[in-house]
């Protein structure tokens, strides 16, 4: 048998759900994303595995610039992933701006978890500036 110190145990890999007001500073991403983090002791930029978020803002030059600095994949979720009458229950906040304009029922919680299989929602969303963030990850 192998004994290992907790802190030697890499911490579960976090999906980062990101929407963000289009011409959003790389910087503003990332001081939104450290906000979120902030909120659950423990997590860490190094624990994120990839950041999603909505189709429609996957071309985001904030966005694909910060992720391409820290070298995390960016998954674009598709608007018919998230369904918009799925019934609350999953720890989402729906939001009227989202609906409004996507057609969807929120960006960065039900992209989290759409792009974390059997994630649950660690982080609900978190606004900063005009950047909302969720994370998602192992139960």
């Amino acid at each position: 048998m192998t004994c290992i110190a907790p802190d030697r145990i890499a911490a579960p890999r976090i999906v980062v759900g990101v929407g963000c007001r289009a011409g959003k500073s790389p910087e503003a991403i990332e001081a939104a994303i450290a906000a979120a983090l902030a909120r659950r002791p423990g997590l860490a930029l190094a624990d994120i595995a990839r950041v999603a978020t909505l189709d429609a803002k996957a071309a985001e030059p904030g966005l694909v610039a910060c992720c391409a600095r820290h070298g995390w994949p960016l998954v674009a979720i598709a608007r018919e992933a998230i369904a918009p009458d799925a019934p609350p229950g999953d720890g989402t906040a729906p939001s009227s701006a989202a609906f409004a304009r996507f057609g969807v029922e929120g960006v960065c919680e039900p992209c989290a978890l759409a792009a974390a299989p059997h994630g649950r929602l660690l982080v609900p969303k978190t606004i900063v500036d005009g950047v909302t963030v969720a994370i998602a990850g192992p139960a």
